[in-house]
């Protein structure tokens, strides 16, 4: 430490100078700062800071002042760590000459270097650690003092300071952006659990985590590309792509997502023009890098997650980038997984309620109509044979083709009425209690609360719901009719702010719901409902009549659909 006494000038400047340096937390402009200062303090023409690599064997980067751009576009390459520059690195200590040319080290100056002759340097040490050296040259009238030295020496001491302050805030501020990156994944990775248990539409799985995704990387655009066969089909994106770009196919051999996909690795790609852009297409037309993560449940490789661009800090992704995506890419593969099985159970079911409710119309054509038809046979083949003559038979054979007929037109209006698709839900279900009411001979009642706008083409239910609250009434007046002998039947349906609520009450026999097994038709009404998130309740008991219980979602028909509908 030097004990040469600095003039009041000087000390004041530099206190002035440490404060300000101190108070600065942007490292560009505390070099700026310290350099210009060290000329002014000293009447050096030129300045330059040298900071040190990793093992402080040479300049990783060299800044100047008093060099104007063109000179230093002329002088070409900065300066490495050799020669003078070389000695202060060997040895972190002041050096100061008279004539840097004389010196044992010295190599001399570029081509188009401006001449030098005086010099002075000192190491700028950070927490004990040689991070750089100040170096100044050519001051004016003579060459550099003690005093030079010794306010070069202070300044370089609250240059240490300022800059370990900078790089501690910019470490704190690294780490608090670390940190927030962190908890956007844990909530990203949060909202897709949640998927998982209160989302089970896959369409609404998939928009959700490419979202999701994007935002939790600051990605341009996202997509995610899902197993199909040998090729990889584009289920949904987000950001700068269009929706006519959904269902676009990638083969999986030999490219770079199928890579990925066979691998189980994600991978950093700074360059998609020759490994993504091949197989991605238009996709990838306007993208620089990309980060591809697999979708892995139960070591399967499902599909991916391509993120295209960094907006912010890019468009290359960082190895945290690929680590957060990752984490985000296992909840999201379970995500999807679940989807998908609920999605295959749905068909699963579906199908099998169409094959029960083929089951149950097969047993129907072949307990009544087919026996009534057989009858009607042994009844002609008799016809000479009974009181009456041929002329009572063929009466007979005519009564008993007329209720063949009647009932024939029953089950096909039972299975597909008409009047479902051409005048709304409510006129049918209206046929359905009469028809059934002249066949068993109960009383019945209907009290509807559906708003007086139902019937109106943009105000109709979802063809779903409407065929499930039909299938659902048919079901129960029929069964009270048919199994219950009912003597009355009461049926309700309520619109409220979001479900429709359905009540169907008769006076049968009633059975015990715990002891007996449901029918056919009973379980076909749980299916129906289930499929389209609604909810069914039985109460019933031997000699007490039966009440069925059952809303569905408030869901709208598009009217241009429903119009196409109707008119085909």
């Amino acid at each position: 430490m030097t004990t040469t006494r600095l003039d009041e000038h000087r000390l004041r400047r530099l206190l002035d100078v440490g404060r300000s340096l101190v108070l600065e937390l942007d490292p560009e402009a505390i070099l700026e700062r310290v350099l210009t200062v060290a000329r002014e303090l000293t009447g050096a023409r030129f300045a330059a800071l040298g900071i040190l690599d990793e093992q402080r064997q040479a300049l990783e980067r060299f800044v100047v002042s008093g060099i104007d751009p063109e000179t230093q576009r002329t002088i070409g390459d900065l300066p490495r760590g050799r020669g003078i520059l070389g000695e202060l690195i060997d040895y972190p200590q002041p050096l100061r000459l008279e004539d840097l040319t004389q010196h044992p080290s010295s190599y001399g100056v570029p081509h188009g270097h401006p001449s030098m002759t005086t010099f002075l340097g000192v190491p700028v040490m950070v927490r004990d650690e040689a991070w750089g050296n100040l170096y100044l040259t050519e001051k004016e009238g003579g060459p550099f003092d003690e005093q030079d030295e010794a306010a070069l020496t202070i300044l370089a001491d609250w240059a240490a300071v300022a800059i370990a302050n900078a790089r501690l805030y910019t470490d704190l501020n690294r780490r608090r952006d670390e940190l927030e990156h962190a908890v956007r994944g844990l909530e990203a990775t949060t909202a897709i659990a949640k998927a998982v248990g209160g989302e089970t539409e896959l369409r609404r799985v998939l928009e959700l985590i490419v979202k999701r995704a994007r935002a939790l990387v600051d990605a341009r655009t996202v997509l995610i590309l899902l197993v199909k066969g040998d090729e990889l089909v584009l289920e949904a994106s987000a950001g700068h792509t269009s929706p006519s770009d959904r269902g676009a196919r990638v083969p999986i051999d030999e490219t770079g997502p199928g890579s990925v996909l066979q691998t189980g690795q994600p991978q950093r790609l700074a360059d998609v023009h020759s490994q993504v852009r091949p197989s991605l297409g238009e996709l990838s037309s306007q993208a620089t890098a990309a980060l591809v993560v697999p979708l892995v449940f139960r070591g399967r490789s499902s599909g991916l997650l391509v993120a295209l661009d960094r907006i912010i800090g890019g468009p290359q992704f960082a190895a945290e980038d690929e680590r957060l995506l990752s984490a985000f890419a296992a909840s999201a593969a379970t995500a999807v997984a679940t989807a998908q099985t609920v999605e295959a159970q749905r068909l699963r079911d579906s199908i099998r309620a169409a094959e029960e409710e083929r089951s149950r119309w097969s047993r129907e054509l072949h307990d009544e109509t087919l026996q009534g038809l057989g009858a009607l046979q042994v009844l002609l083949s008799t016809a000479d044979r009974r009181p009456g003559g041929p002329a009572t038979a063929i009466a007979d054979a005519i009564g008993q083709i007329e209720e063949e007929i009647e009932r024939l037109q029953v089950l096909i209006t039972n299975l597909r009425p008409a009047a479902l698709d051409d005048i709304g839900l409510v006129p049918a279900i209206a046929g359905v209690i009469r028809r059934a009411r002249a066949l068993y001979g109960f009383e019945a009642s209907l009290e509807v609360e559906l708003g007086e706008e139902l019937g109106q083409a943009d105000s109709r239910l979802a063809p779903e719901i409407e065929s499930t609250i039909y299938r659902l009434v048919q079901e129960a007046v029929t069964n009270a009719g048919k199994h219950a002998n009912a003597d009355a039947v009461d049926v309700r349906m309520v619109e409220g702010p979001q479900r429709v609520a359905i009540e169907i009450r008769d006076d049968g026999g009633g059975f015990d719901t715990q002891a007996t097994k449901l029918g056919f038709g009973l379980v076909g009404m749980k299916e129906r409902l289930s499929l389209v998130e609604g909810s069914l309740e039985l109460r019933s008991a031997p000699g007490q009549g039966t009440t069925v219980l059952a809303s569905v979602p408030i869901r709208r028909a598009d009217p241009i659909s429903a119009r196409d509908e109707r008119a085909s």
